[in-house]
């Protein structure tokens, strides 16, 4: 099938339902965008029908569902691009849990596009504060000014970076959130905040901060900036919107920003390195647990930037810094537990980020790529990176371990520690935190698609031996032919060929080991691509989108690789019939045209053992 242009189909689209007027709310599932048109009689089925890339179109429930398959959501994107619609089924969901649980579910959706290029970066500096050590390559000369800024750049940059992802996340335009990034990080902004002097905007005090580097003050600014965006594009009307949205938007999100982050970092920070530096007075222990714990939750949160300027002060009014100390272990920690993500992970994605991770947190303590785009998603492995860290700080305090110059906290930063404390014990608390996070990770493990798919390998080697793929059902039940089901995409084979299974139970699994593709916030479908090329709808009960996840319990998310007869969801049945809708589970093969031979194999009961599809390559 030729590639569809979802750029020229949704214009063309939007005409032939009535135009974006006519549209009271879009949203979308695995399959199809369903919308609710205020006069369904302006929409032409058949005109909706005739279009390039468009399976069919269903009136049902109320909603006008045109389907797409499984790429809907790139229609869906053009839309939202075109139109001022917004839809709050499809806006960025919580997941569920508990609230950490649903901030580290966001920063990794939003970090992880650009994981590989600061794992990338971070060796560029790793390798080049190696050669400086050593004496290869001098500090002041230029091929070092060149190869810095591309090792450090991604990371000095991260609010641009950041404000690209966060706007696709939340539905912001990209453009204008990389001009409040820029903004944040403008060389005159930053000298403002170097030079320490009073700052005012129309009278108002700002307190400034560093934002370089930093995560969370964009993602906020960015968040605000998506609800006054569209508050403006309803309010303005079309003849200026293209430029006094933009224009209104920076005008009120630049200052508010720096007014308002500002403070509260700054507050932040100055509580913090009041509080460590009474406890290192009083209580080193603790203060050395608290900064081998914490350290890389303050850099999370931008925080850390009040703490070194106390830091670098140190260096001259002692003479040394005991509060950077413990840092060592709390870098080192993290990144031997991205380490022992990389050895005992089975997703060779996973394996190659961490790889390059691990290693530039431990060169030159750059641990962004390590925690942003492995430990923190996995969960686990960062909780293990912080213990190790407190562990190891203790000791390192009970040693007063210290630096006497600021350097990046790494095994290559190690000199720095020499001139003052026990340097036996700092070296013993460094380890300890290294061997406490890796044995953790490593023991106790994390939880992970790849990691449970004891068949990745058997299922790679199978298609070199056998050209036929079996599915087999996604639940305990009763098998029936596609058919005979009451959805009318389903059951005219419009998807693709399969079979429909009335579950017995709320188990749904895997009827193949592939790469998850697709997985609904709702959890009611899941797409699955399997090693071999083949294409899986797994879609739990019809029209159950509409429950919006009420009774779906998750257990994959998209990007995982899963086995076969690994848990994709959990549901329950009685929530799904007492809201009045069929619970029967739908199995079909959406590429089923490029295939050869597509067979369902319909026999009465069946289990998740069982095959119900043959496809023959």
């Amino acid at each position: 099938m030729a590639k569809v242009d979802y750029a020229a189909l949704a214009p063309q689209l939007l005409n032939d339902i009535g135009g974006e007027e006519n549209i009271s709310s879009m949203t979308h599932c695995a399959t199809r965008m369903r919308f609710v048109l205020k006069d369904e009689s302006k929409a032409s089925n058949e005109a909706v029908t005739k279009l390039d890339g468009v399976v069919t179109v269903v009136r049902a429930g109320g909603q006008y569902q045109v389907v797409i398959g499984n790429d809907v959501p790139l229609l869906y994107e053009e839309l939202i691009r075109l139109t001022d619609l917004t839809d709050g089924d499809n806006a960025p969901a919580d997941g569920g849990g508990n609230l950490f649980d649903r901030f580290i579910k966001m920063v990794s959706a939003l970090i992880n596009p650009v994981v590989w290029t600061l794992a990338g970066s971070g060796l560029i500096k790793a390798f080049l504060t190696l050669t400086t050590t050593l004496g290869w390559l001098k500090e002041e000369s230029t091929t070092h000014t060149i190869l810095n800024a591309a090792g450090d750049s991604a990371l000095y940059f991260l609010p641009v970076l950041l404000a690209i992802t966060s706007a696709r996340y939340f539905k912001a335009n990209e453009m204008t959130a990389v001009a409040l990034a820029g903004a944040l990080v403008y060389p005159e902004i930053v000298a403002l905040n170097d030079a320490g002097s009073p700052v005012t905007f129309f009278g108002i005090p700002v307190v400034m901060a560093s934002y370089t580097s930093s995560l969370v003050p964009i993602i906020v600014a960015v968040w605000f900036q998506s609800h006054l965006q569209r508050w403006l594009s309803k309010l303005l009307p079309s003849a200026i919107r293209n430029f006094s949205v933009p224009l209104l938007v920076l005008l009120v999100m630049v200052p508010l920003t720096l007014i308002t982050v500002g403070p509260v970092t700054t507050t932040a920070s100055n509580g913090i390195a009041s509080l460590m530096n009474m406890l290192f007075e009083h209580v080193p222990w603790v203060a050395g647990a608290v900064m081998g714990a914490c350290w890389q939750v303050f850099v999370m949160f931008g925080v850390h930037w009040g703490l070194v300027p106390v830091m670098i002060a140190q260096y001259s009014d002692p003479g040394f810094s005991l509060m950077a100390g413990p840092i060592f272990p709390a870098v080192l920690a993290q990144a031997a537990a991205t380490l022992g993500v990389m050895i005992r992970t089975r997703s060779k994605k996973m394996r190659e980020l961490a790889g390059p991770a691990a290693l530039s947190g431990f060169l030159a303590g750059i641990t962004e790529p390590g925690i942003y785009g492995v430990n923190l998603p996995l969960k686990r492995p960062f909780i293990y990176g912080c213990i190790g860290g407190a562990v190891g700080g203790v000791i390192v305090a009970a040693g007063s371990g210290a630096t006497t110059s600021f350097v990046f906290p790494s095994l290559i930063g190690i000199p720095a520690l020499i001139n003052h404390g026990n340097l036996a014990l700092v070296v013993i608390g460094m380890g300890v935190a290294v061997v406490v996070s890796l044995a953790l990770t490593l023991i106790l493990g994390f939880k992970e698609a790849a990691e449970e798919e004891t068949g990745s390998v058997g299922a790679s080697e199978d298609i070199d031996i056998d050209p036929t793929t079996a599915l087999t059902s996604p639940v305990n039940g009763t098998a029936m032919p596609l058919e005979n089901i009451s959805d009318p995409v389903f059951s005219s084979g419009a998807l693709g060929n399969g079979v429909g299974v009335v579950p017995a139970d709320g188990h749904v699994v895997a009827p193949a080991s592939g790469t998850i593709v697709t997985a609904m916030d709702s959890g009611h479908a899941y797409g699955i691509k399997t090693d071999d090329g083949v294409e899986i709808l797994i879609h739990v009960g019809l029209d159950t989108v509409n429950l919006k996840g009420e009774g779906f319990t998750p257990k994959v998310s998209a990007g995982r690789r899963v086995a076969r007869g690994e848990p994709l969801v959990d549901v329950d049945l009685k929530t799904v019939r007492d809201a009045g809708y069929d619970p029967t589970t739908i199995l079909v093969v959406t590429n089923t045209a490029s295939l050869g031979a597509v067979v369902p194999i319909v026999d009465g009961d069946v289990t998740t053992d069982a095959t119900v599809v043959e496809i023959d390559h």
